[in-house]
């Protein structure tokens, strides 16, 4: 029986202008709301997953980032940040360091009986090109998985399940920009892993669950996002509690719940079938069936 962790967090708070379907100019508020939510939960950790604004430019962001940085200063809590692409359209990852006031490359964090991974991989989107899944980022990412002896919580800006996109507001249209170009070599690193695993993500503003290879890929709805509870933003913030069952819960506007047994994760699943026409077993049984009938192959 492993000991219960509670993480609480915070995804794509997006201050700044109001912006397409974010209500940026609600994130303050609601970081007051977010606050208070980590005093009465009292977590073990605070986990902020990136896009802490809308980006405008150099200055600006600055500005922002600093007042969200204000705003999370009064928790006490221990807490960790990503970047996520907004947060690195026009500022680097030193700047945001120092805005931030802690380093914000690759780390793990040990936590009890669980270890938090937090992938920095590289997120700012490259134009033109987009999202580079990095050689370095992935080889350290192999690594920390490979190495790993207790089980583990791995978070990144960006989702890696290939989970689909109908009916999402910014991707359904343009699924390249919800993941990374190769993410299923990153798919086949974590399931190298002999400890349990949940991977927890935010970008895509929408709650989900994809299982893939019965690793559990949660993505967490924007604080700030509409699209799914138009007119008033979602007000997204969740708290993961870890223990013999992984419990996820969202609380806001746009709810969402899930319960996975920890143990569970660590099963394998069968190998993808290939394609039905190129697998030689079905091949031979169609010929022998032609043959049957009579009819060409």
């Amino acid at each position: 029986m492993t000991k219960s962790l509670r993480l609480a967090f915070v995804a794509d708070i997006h201050h700044g202008e109001n912006s397409f379907t974010k209500v940026g100019s609600a994130a303050l508020p609601l970081m007051d709301e977010f606050r208070r939510f980590v005093a009465e939960t009292r977590p073990d950790a605070v986990i902020d997953l990136g896009d802490r604004i809308s980006d405008v430019d150099h200055a600006t962001d600055l500005r922002l980032e600093r007042e969200v940085a204000e705003a999370f200063a009064p928790i006490a809590t221990p807490r960790f940040h990503l970047c996520g692409n907004h947060d690195r359209d026009h500022l680097s990852v030193a700047e945001n360091e120092e805005i931030l006031g802690q380093p914000l490359g690759h780390r793990t964090v040990d936590l009890g009986d669980w270890r938090l991974v937090l992938w920095a991989a590289d997120s700012r989107i490259h134009r033109p090109g987009g999202f580079v899944l990095r050689e370095a980022d992935l080889i350290w990412l192999a690594a920390t998985v490979e190495a790993a002896d207790r089980p583990l919580v791995v978070m990144s800006h960006v989702p890696v399940s290939g989970h689909g996109q109908t009916g999402n507001y910014y991707f359904e249209r343009n699924p390249a920009s919800s993941t990374y170009p190769g993410a299923e070599r990153v798919r086949a690193v974590l399931a190298r892993a002999k400890v349990p695993m949940v991977c927890i993500a935010g970008h895509v503003h929408w709650n989900t669950l994809t299982t893939v290879d019965a690793i559990p890929h949660l993505t967490l709805q924007s604080l700030t996002e509409s699209f799914t509870t138009l007119p008033g933003p979602a007000g997204a913030f969740a708290l993961l509690e870890l223990g013999d069952t992984i419990a996820w819960t969202v609380h806001g506007q746009d709810p969402f719940t899930a319960r996975i047994d920890t143990a569970g994760t660590l099963r394998r699943w069968m190998t993808p079938l290939q394609p039905f026409d190129e697998h030689p077993e079905l091949r031979q049984r169609r010929v022998a069936q032609a043959a049957l009938l009579g009819t060409p192959t």
